[in-house]
């Protein structure tokens, strides 16, 4: 398991670098659109959608990600028309920090195909939008916004192993520590600083402003992953998936990115007026 485990991440690394760094803005949007499909044939699963309506449903995300990126001319490598997809974004961004923590509070379930639609639409569509806009904005922006997730997880894994004593949220993903989740923290900080050092970069209102960004961020990457835990234990899944050997299915690789990506899309076309 975790020789697949450790194969797959590196698989999938070279092949984000790669395409990141090669593929056209054409390209890399129709790979997003896909990707944005797929991840919605899994959602349909934890949503419990007979096959006809998970087709039906990945085949409408994909081509909906598809047409507002285009729209958007985020096909064309521009950032001109980035603004078209601010609402989706404002959207997402309402949808983490207001309704998934009453959502997991709750214990609230996807009760009907409407309602787990709507919801798999304001989670997937506008995290494809923004992989086609931060990368437009240049592959560092995207790896560098992805690369402060993964760090936030990798550190809450490892801290929680080693120093984990009280559980985050033990009724829907017991493995999840306070312990850890202070690790990620502490992880994302030292590389959020870090890398700004080596740039040399400045941030209206200094360090204090910087760290609470990357708290929040932190915070908010955690609650999307405890929201997809939600929603695997609530269908009777151990994955989303199983397209990706010792990883599980997409959904559960960008779970936590699905939660973050828009927000710092909506913030990098804030800071661009």
């Amino acid at each position: 398991m975790l020789k697949d485990r450790v194969l797959t991440a590196i698989a999938l690394l070279v092949g984000l670098l790669a395409a990141v760094f090669l593929l056209p803005a054409s390209v890399w949007l129709v790979l997003c659109a896909v990707l944005c499909g797929a991840a919605a044939w899994e959602w349909g699963a934890l949503a419990r959608f007979e096959r006809g309506l998970r087709v039906s449903t990945a085949v409408a995300f994909a081509a909906a990600s598809a047409f507002l990126g285009w729209s958007a001319g985020l096909g064309s490598g521009e950032l001109g028309g980035a603004a078209a997809v601010v609402p989706l974004y404002v959207f997402s961004a309402l949808f983490w920090i207001f309704v998934v923590p009453m959502w997991l509070r709750g214990k609230w379930a996807l009760s009907n195909p409407m309602l787990a639609s709507l919801v798999g639409f304001v989670v997937l569509v506008p995290t494809a939008l923004a992989m086609m806009q931060l990368r437009t904005m240049g592959p560092g922006v995207l790896l560098g916004t992805m690369a402060v997730v993964w760090v936030a997880d990798i550190a809450a894994y490892f801290s929680g192993r080693a120093f984990g004593r009280h559980k985050l949220a033990p009724a829907i993903s017991p493995g999840k520590t306070w312990e850890g989740a202070a690790g990620g923290v502490l992880a994302v900080l030292a590389f959020g600083f870090g890398v700004l050092a080596m740039r040399g970069a400045e941030f209206e209102g200094g360090a204090p402003v910087i760290a609470g960004v990357l708290l929040a961020w932190t915070a908010v990457s955690i609650v999307g992953d405890l929201f997809e835990s939600l929603l695997k234990r609530q269908a009777g899944l151990k994955d989303s998936g199983n397209i990706l050997p010792g990883h599980g299915g997409i959904l559960d690789r960008i779970d936590s990115l699905t939660s973050t990506l828009p927000l710092v899309a909506l913030g990098a076309v804030w800071l661009a007026r």
